[in-house]
């Protein structure tokens, strides 16, 4: 993050401490609780949202050596993400081209070519089909070149591997993640390592488990037995950067930087800053780490997440304390998750038609407009 931003950002939040105001928008917003439940609505932001933009596949420390693999799902689809021996990173729909049965089963491991378990054509990590059983008189007239796996879009960006879950789709990566590159690379996450992670499966829409994490109107009460005490009441900021956001949650702490010069001033030391990369991975900046938050949407009312706390390579010995922060994290997380199911459960009823949304609230309205451009279609 640049520094006048930062500078920019403590002032903002400690300018609305003292005149005891909150970050505003113009009006209340509405959204309807069909944006939540519809399984149509749901099928639109799959096929034309988290199957067309880009996907965390994985951290870069989960591929770490030639020959490493991971399987991932994204937008309902099998994915394979490889590194060849030259440190290369590939993806690849994880079906044979044989007879489209799912290549790989393992979640992960280290191999350098994929045997199919029904007819065993085996395909180079790179993707080619290099061998078929009886091809010479089953297959005489087999191009092997056009049997290749089917190729995806893949990247390495801010320290993860993102991959397009549609075949033939050219992203442009550099376009889409500029507004806020100079802050995910500022991170600096492809020096960190995964410490602790976890995953479960939610009982609530994928847009409601974000909405969570980017208010602050909750958070003394929601988390008043938790966190609640070391946040200002209702007093965060956010800032659209481009499709993605940045949300600024301010600590009871950053009083204190009033008696300090600005040269020492650090933001991540006094509040929560929470980058959501639309549409589905976000990350919360603490003081010494980052917690990777990743969403799996499996239907529209259920969603997988993975919580994984990154960590400094140079301290990841440090098992007792990144236990402890992640612990703390989960615990925190888990009650908004819990809330969320209440949503969800809630809509049923039909006591509500729409959500409301404050003006305090802002960020959850520009988060729901990005949706709709790209599901408008």
């Amino acid at each position: 993050m640049e520094r006048e931003i930062e500078i920019g950002l403590i002032e903002e939040l400690l300018r609305l401490r003292e005149a005891k105001s909150h970050y505003l928008d113009d009006e209340i917003e509405f959204n309807s609780v069909d944006q939540y439940k519809s399984e149509a609505i749901f099928q639109r932001e799959r096929d034309q949202m988290f199957a067309r933009l880009p996907a965390v596949a994985a951290h870069v420390s989960e591929l770490t050596n030639p020959g490493d693999f991971v399987k991932r799902e994204i937008a309902g689809r099998s994915i394979l993400v490889t590194r060849d021996a030259h440190g290369e990173v590939y993806a690849f729909l994880n079906i044979c081209r044989h007879r489209g049965t799912q290549l790989v089963d393992d979640e992960s491991g280290c191999k350098h070519r994929f045997s199919c378990p029904y007819h065993a054509w085996s395909y180079a990590n790179m993707g080619e089909l290099v061998s078929v059983p009886h091809m010479a008189t089953g297959f005489p007239d087999l191009d092997k070149a056009q049997y290749s796996l089917k190729s995806l879009q893949c990247e390495e960006r801010f320290g993860f591997i993102w991959g397009i879950a549609t075949p033939d789709i050219t992203f442009d990566f550099d376009a889409y993640y500029s507004p806020i590159a100079a802050e995910a690379e500022g991170l600096d996450l492809a020096n960190m390592d995964i410490a602790h992670e976890e995953k479960k499966v939610h009982n609530s829409n994928w847009k409601i488990l974000v909405e969570g994490g980017i208010e602050s109107y909750h958070s003394k009460v929601a988390h008043r037995k938790t966190i609640g005490p070391y946040f200002e009441d209702n007093l965060s900021s956010y800032q659209m950067l481009g499709d993605h956001m940045r949300s600024v949650l301010m600590r009871s702490s950053m009083h204190v930087l009033r008696d300090q010069p600005t040269d020492q001033w650090r933001l991540r030391d006094h509040a929560n800053i929470i980058y959501t990369f639309f549409p589905t991975t976000q990350l919360l900046v603490q003081k010494d780490h980052v917690v990777w938050i990743n969403s799996r949407p499996v239907s529209a009312g259920q969603t997988e997440l993975r919580l994984a706390t990154l960590a400094p390579k140079s301290r990841l010995a440090e098992e007792a304390y990144w236990e402890k922060n992640h612990q703390i994290t989960s615990t925190t997380l888990n009650e908004d998750f819990v809330i969320g199911e209440s949503i969800q459960s809630g809509f049923a009823s039909g006591a509500n038609d729409v959500i409301t949304f404050g003006r305090f609230e802002g960020a959850l309205p520009e988060f729901n407009r990005t949706i709709m451009r790209h599901t408008a279609a």
